[in-house]
């Protein structure tokens, strides 16, 4: 590579994340069958760190997808034929999630704000005295906007409504900030490998409460692939109904290792330091958040443009020093950018990027 191309491009955009070197290499163990005693050992050595992590004693079920798979299986199988799902949206994943529940040919109702905005407790409560539902599902961390939803004041909410389940993606939250599973009464809480964990792409997560599997046996079509029923069988015997990402399992048994010697508490602070980091520098550089105050999340800071800028133009100068972060996302593109600050990312790391983009606003005058 020249010497204006760096071979390595660090990420800063909100999934997929930058990994580590370490947790590349260790997908390269050789491969073992997925119906072997060795696979079990690492099936079971795996759900004891993932129980920790998702603050829960509810099994952690390993899925071959992204996260949008348990979309669907959350959505088909905890809504009954003739009962209705609630969804809370306010941006392009939440809203994306609503759309997965229709195509699987749920009855959705909707609680909708504007993008940026948080969905509030209240709106929820509401929601609920109103309606009869199923299950309500939600987003704990918009990554379109960087906003953060208050889960826990939803789970304060549900606990006065205990036939109807909660579902709760934490998508780009987990591992960046404490997803209480148990006290929080979430019955399938949802993530995948590529954001705050730091994996590459490929593998999903799903903590799934007794009550769903109950559920599931009312609901005739849970379609095949995502069926829980049928996931949780296998799971009992430490092994998974389709072919497992093998590799992937490996690379994650080692961060879930690193993970908790880091600590989850130091993990947690280390990520809402870095929020507070881009932030900060956000203002000192003019900018404003697109993301409502009090509501900003601590993995993804979405940062309005009012200024104007040329995010394209901004990405390929940081991309000559070995850096990218996001352009906003969907219908959001051009008019904020967004750096992710989960994961593996030092605030020393955050340090070099802002020196880079300073460089870039002072060339741009």
């Amino acid at each position: 590579m020249s010497e204006n191309q760096p071979d390595h491009v660090r990420l800063f955009i909100p999934g997929p994340v930058e990994v580590r070197k370490e947790i590349l290499e260790a997908q390269s163990q050789w491969m073992i069958g997925h119906r072997s005693t060795d696979f079990a050992d690492l099936y079971a050595r795996m759900q004891g760190k993932l129980q920790q992590t998702f603050y829960t004693q509810n099994p952690v079920y390993i899925y071959t997808s992204s996260g949008s798979g348990i979309w669907e299986s959350a959505s088909r199988c905890t809504v009954r034929e003739g009962a209705k799902i609630l969804h809370l949206t306010c941006g392009a994943f939440s809203e994306r999630w609503a759309d997965v529940s229709r195509t699987n040919g749920k009855d959705v109702d909707v609680i909708a704000v504007e993008w940026g905005q948080a969905v509030k407790p209240e709106q929820l409560e509401d929601a609920l005295k109103h309606g009869q539902y199923d299950a309500v599902a939600c987003v704990m961390n918009e990554t379109s906007t960087g906003v953060r939803n208050p889960v826990e004041d939803y789970a304060r909410i549900m606990e006065n409504y205990p036939d109807t389940l909660f579902l709760v993606d934490v998508v780009s939250i987990y591992c960046g900030a404490k997803v209480d599973v148990d006290a929080w009464g979430i019955d399938v809480c949802l993530t995948s490998t590529q954001k705050a964990f730091a994996l590459p792409p490929g593998m999903a997560f799903g903590a799934v409460s007794p009550a769903v599997l109950e559920r599931a046996k009312e609901v005739k079509n849970r379609g095949y692939y995502f069926d829980v029923l049928e996931i949780d069988k296998h799971h009992r015997k430490n092994n998974t109904p389709a072919t497992p990402p093998v590799s992937l399992m490996f690379a994650a048994d080692k961060q879930l290792d690193d993970i908790l010697a880091e600590g989850l508490d130091a993990r947690f602070a280390r990520t809402a330091h870095m929020a507070e980091m881009t932030r900060d520098w956000a203002a000192r550089a003019g900018f404003e958040m697109y993301s409502e105050d009090g509501y900003h999340s601590p993995t993804v800071s979405n940062v309005a443009n009012n200024r104007g800028i040329d995010i394209a133009a901004l990405n390929k100068f940081l991309r000559s020093r070995g850096m990218a972060i996001s352009n906003g996302y969907g219908k959001l593109k051009g008019q904020a950018l967004r750096i992710a600050h989960m994961g593996d990312t030092q605030p020393a790391d955050l340090e070099e990027l802002f020196a880079a983009m300073d460089e870039y606003l002072q060339q741009q005058g």
